[in-house]
């Protein structure tokens, strides 16, 4: 489940995509404050845990301004999810209770297991330059919440690549265009692809018909059928009948943007804060734990 997949960087022909999804709708995230008063940006809210089933939340952090990150995030627990943290800019250094640690540095991703229960802190190791990237929270399922925890630190060498037509694909997770990603998940089968695209330049990823999906432009604009997407927003893409999978295209000034998208559990969802189970029950037990001093 945890093997590590090689880098390599290719530039095969792309996959065909004959019938793509349309854009369900567009998302505007919400600005608000986390950690120790880290300012970022919520786009995937907990309002949206069923539609985008497997993924729980996806937090968007980008500044120049070093009062908006400084604070970091101290020590807080985790169970019953696993998030995968990708810096775009900045350093940031994790820490946890099972004696791990990592520096984080510009294009690289942590992957970590909370299962069973872990404490971790996320804090800056920069004073000043810019912080910038996502935090994304993929369920487990009810037969894996309790598994040991388990991370990788995965450096920007190691990841992937997919290079054609003026596109670079960064892949995190998943596969596209015979690229296997440095990550892969049984259960959810997540695709995590950072897209780096000159103007003008066109995409097509193949998605499964009933895996939910969606793209967050972090640069510049891209065009999904007859939506433009903008800046800072996601685009929830629908699960047409018959789609086969999405494309998408730059506009004049190119364009970044991330696409994601997974298997449903289609299992129950109970959180509360840092844990994510089946029932309310073991919420209280998670808290139970965390008071107890019972988490790794």
């Amino acid at each position: 489940m945890d093997t590590p997949v090689a880098s390599t960087t290719s530039t095969t022909t792309a996959d065909a995509v004959l019938a793509p999804r349309p854009v369900e709708r567009l998302v505007q995230g919400q600005p608000t404050s986390d950690g120790a008063g880290v300012k970022l940006t919520r786009v995937l809210t907990q309002n949206l845990q069923r539609r985008l089933d497997p993924f729980l939340m996806l937090d968007a952090f980008g500044s120049d301004a070093a009062a908006d990150y400084i604070g970091g995030f101290p020590d807080h627990p985790h169970r019953g999810f696993e998030t995968v943290t990708y810096m775009l800019e900045g350093r940031m250094r994790h820490k946890d209770s099972a004696g791990h640690e990592g520096l984080l540095t510009p294009g690289a991703v942590q992957w970590m297991t909370a299962g069973r229960g872990v404490i971790h802190s996320e804090m800056p190791e920069q004073e000043e330059g810019r912080m910038e990237g996502f935090q994304l929270w993929l369920n487990l399922p009810a037969r894996e919440k309790m598994r040991e925890p388990w991370y990788r630190d995965i450096r920007p060498e190691d990841i992937p690549e997919w290079r054609g037509g003026g596109v670079t694909a960064r892949v995190i997770a998943g596969r596209t265009q015979g690229v296997a990603g440095a990550m892969q998940r049984e259960d959810t089968e997540p695709l995590y692809l950072d897209l780096h695209l000159e103007p003008g330049a066109q995409f097509a990823q193949p998605l499964p018909a009933a895996h939910n999906a969606f793209v967050y432009v972090y640069r510049g604009e891209v065009q999904i059928g007859q939506n433009a997407v903008p800046q800072q927003r996601m685009a929830i893409l629908a699960n047409a009948p018959g789609s086969d999978g999405v494309a998408l295209s730059a506009g004049c000034e190119g364009a970044r943007a991330i696409l994601v998208a997974g298997r449903p559990l289609n299992e129950p969802i109970a959180q509360y804060g840092p844990f994510v189970m089946n029932t309310q029950q073991e919420i209280f037990q998670a808290v139970e734990d965390f008071r107890a001093g019972r988490l790794a």
